[in-house]
C-alpha cells in the first residue's frame, strides 16, 4: 500500500512535532508513509468563509500533490473532512469535468488518523506508553462529519500507564470552528470557557484531541487560567514509547 501524510496547514505552521509524530507511529506499525512536498492547504478555510471559486485552485493542488497513493493520512478530522465532503461541491462548481472525476478518485482515499490505525491497519494497540491522567475532547468535524465514533477512544485505552476519564459533555463544540472564532469572538469565547471547565472538573493532566486547531483554542484559555493543564494531539500520545534506557 503506497501512503501519503498530509500534514495540514496548522500542523505545518505552529505544531510540526504533531506531523513527525504520525511518521513515528506509522513506521513503528510497519507503514513506509511518504510526504507529498507539493501538498497545501486542504481548501477548507475559503470554502467555509464561502470563496467557492477560490478554493478550485487549491482543491486542484490537492488531488495533484496525492494522485497516485492508495492511502491518504492526516492528523485532522476537520481536514479529512473538507477533503470527503467538501471537495466535491467545489469541484462541482468549477463545472471541470475532469477534475470532478479526480476529485471523486481521490476524496474516498482520505482517512482521519484513527480511521487508518483502526479500520485499515486493524490497530487499536500501537505500543504506546504515555503514564498521565488523561481526557478526551472529541472535535466537531470527526465526530459530526466524519463519525470516527469511539476509535480515538479505543486507540488511547490500550496506552500503557495512561488514566483515561470521561469528560463532562464531551459532545459539546469548544468554539473554535475556524473563523467563527474570529467572527463571533464573544460567543466563540464563551463556549470555550465551557469546555475549560469541564475538562478542569475531571482532573486530567493532559486534554487530548485529534485536531490541533481546537486544542489551539482551550488550550489558550486552559493557560490564561493558569491551570497547568497541558493539551497534546493524540498523534503524539500515541507515538510515546517507554524509555527503557
Amino acid at each position: 500500500m503506497k501512503v501519503a501524510v498530509q500534514v495540514t496547514c496548522i500542523n505545518d505552521a505552529m505544531f510540526p512535532d504533531t506531523g513527525k509524530a504520525v511518521f513515528t507511529l506509522l513506521r513503528r506499525l510497519g507503514v513506509a508513509a511518504e510526504f507529498p512536498a507539493a501538498q497545501t492547504c486542504c481548501a477548507q478555510p475559503m470554502v467555509n468563509t464561502g470563496y467557492l471559486d477560490e478554493a478550485v485552485p487549491v482543491v486542484r493542488n490537492f488531488v495533484d500533490a496525492f494522485a497516485g497513493y492508495d492511502a491518504i493520512v492526516t492528523p485532522s478530522g476537520s481536514c479529512a473532512g473538507s477533503v470527503r465532503h467538501q471537495h466535491s461541491i467545489v469541484a462541482r462548481r468549477s463545472g471541470d469535468e475532469r477534475l470532478q472525476e479526480v476529485v471523486a478518485e481521490t476524496s474516498p482515499k482520505v482517512y482521519e488518523l484513527t480511521e487508518f490505525l483502526v479500520d485499515v491497519l486493524g490497530v487499536t494497540d500501537v505500543g504506546a506508553y504515555f503514564p498521565h491522567r488523561v481526557t478526551y475532547h472529541p472535535t466537531c468535524h470527526s465526530l459530526r462529519m466524519l463519525g470516527v465514533g469511539d476509535r480515538p477512544l479505543r486507540l488511547l485505552r490500550e496506552v500503557r500507564g495512561l488514566d483515561l476519564v470521561e469528560l463532562p459533555a464531551a459532545n459539546e463544540c469548544c468554539g473554535f470552528g475556524g473563523t467563527f472564532a474570529v467572527k463571533n469572538a464573544e460567543t466563540s469565547t464563551a463556549m470555550g470557557a465551557d469546555k475549560a471547565r469541564h475538562v478542569l472538573d475531571t482532573g486530567a493532566e493532559v486534554l487530548v484531541a485529534g485536531d490541533n486547531s481546537c486544542l489551539l483554542h482551550i488550550g489558550g484559555l486552559l493557560s490564561r487560567q493558569r491551570t497547568g493543564v497541558r493539551v497534546m494531539h493524540l498523534a503524539e500520545v500515541l507515538a510515546g514509547t517507554e524509555d527503557r534506557s
